[in-house]
């Protein structure tokens, strides 16, 4: 017992010693803070660019045994406290509180920063425009599902910034108050539904009623106040709606991710390692959309991604976004820009950001 008790001894002394220095480096934070308003009036608080640096500096240097994940989150949560050390960054995100935006906005967030759920996507747009939050967290791809729609046809009509992304593994749990054996209803969004269905086909030998919801919290939430039935959703909102975990990871496909942005008034600086977002429309014409195409090839630029949406403006006419590798202050990038500008009808930079490498 007495080399144990050394042990925790010497656990209590670092763990003493690691307060005094987390408390120094909030100190010099606040002073960046001071400094960065004397000097640039009144800069942005969250920096993308800053973020990464940060963080890969972290990986680093990390020598073990603890896994970078670890120190990532730990990381995540100082940053979150340094953001309310200089003024409390508001997240708007799609609620309501314990949906799948609000797991991905603590991910990216932390806890210390005021999160704010909102009705639906447009919401989430229309805080930011309106300067009434600083970011937002908006599902824009499912590896399962494809676009979100809601999303791409919010940049249409907004002047918003996208300066972050982040992917997030989606595990659909099934909670309950009741046991497996005694659920006699099952509620999420129809999304959700779909992706456990053969979990549900093969642990239900009884005929179960299942009940769409609009979201999978909202599930969660009609469920706190009802017997026998069971929520398609996250652990998060399981532990907000104090909801028993009655079986987790009940989704038929493992590999399900969803792509969220981070969308805000401010684009974020280069890291060398970035996606530029663009918004853009053709002419009425054959080839128009092969010619832009042909002008990020012809400056060496890779597009990543391209989705269409039909435009609300124009009959037969589209609006297409994309992702292309590289920032847009780059000179090639700028160059294909202003190559494809001559093949559309509009073309806006909806925002440059660090490439998200890790599924968290």
């Amino acid at each position: 017992m007495s080399d144990l008790n050394e042990m925790r001894d010497k656990i209590d002394a670092i763990d003493s010693n690691l307060v005094k220095l987390l408390n120094e480096r909030a100190k010099v934070v606040v002073e960046v803070g001071e400094y960065k308003r004397k000097t640039n009036g009144a800069p942005p608080i969250y920096a993308p660019d800053r973020e990464r640096a940060v963080l890969d500096k972290i990986k680093r240097n990390n020598t073990g045994p603890l896994p970078n994940k670890t120190l990532v989150a730990v990381y995540r949560e100082l940053m979150s406290g340094s953001f309310f050390l200089e003024r409390p960054l508001r997240i708007a995100f799609l609620g309501p509180e314990g949906s799948y935006s609000h797991q991905a906005a603590i991910h990216k967030f932390g806890k210390s920063v005021e999160h704010l759920p909102q009705a639906d996507i447009k919401a989430v747009f229309e805080e930011i425009d309106r300067q009434h939050c600083d970011l937002g967290i908006v599902p824009v791809e499912n590896s399962i599902g494809g676009g979100v729609i809601d999303t791409l046809d919010s940049f249409i009509n907004s002047s918003v910034s996208i300066c972050a992304e982040l992917l997030v593994a989606i595990h659909h749990n099934l909670l309950a108050k009741c046991s497996l054996d005694k659920v006699k209803r099952i509620y999420s969004k129809p999304e959700a539904i779909n992706q456990c269905r053969n979990w549900i086909a093969s642990n239900f030998d009884r005929d179960i009623e299942i009940i769409h919801s609009g979201s999978t919290a909202q599930a969660a939430k009609q469920v706190m106040n009802e017997e026998f039935s069971a929520a398609v959703g996250s652990k998060l909102a399981g532990e907000l709606y104090d909801l028993k975990l009655v079986c987790e990871n009940i989704e038929d496909t493992s590999n399900n991710v969803t792509r969220f942005l981070v969308i805000g008034r401010e684009p974020s600086g280069r890291t060398g390692n970035d996606k530029t977002g663009l918004l853009f429309s053709t002419a009425d014409k054959a080839g128009a959309l092969v010619d832009v195409l042909l002008a990020f090839r012809d400056n060496g630029v890779n597009l990543k991604n391209i989705e269409s949406r039909p435009s609300r403006r124009r009959a037969s006419a589209y609006n297409f976004f994309a992702d292309a590798q590289g920032h847009y202050t780059d000179e090639n990038m700028i160059t294909a820009i202003e190559c494809a500008r001559d093949h559309c009808l509009q073309l806006s930079v909806l925002g440059s950001f660090p490439i998200a490498t890790e599924v968290v």
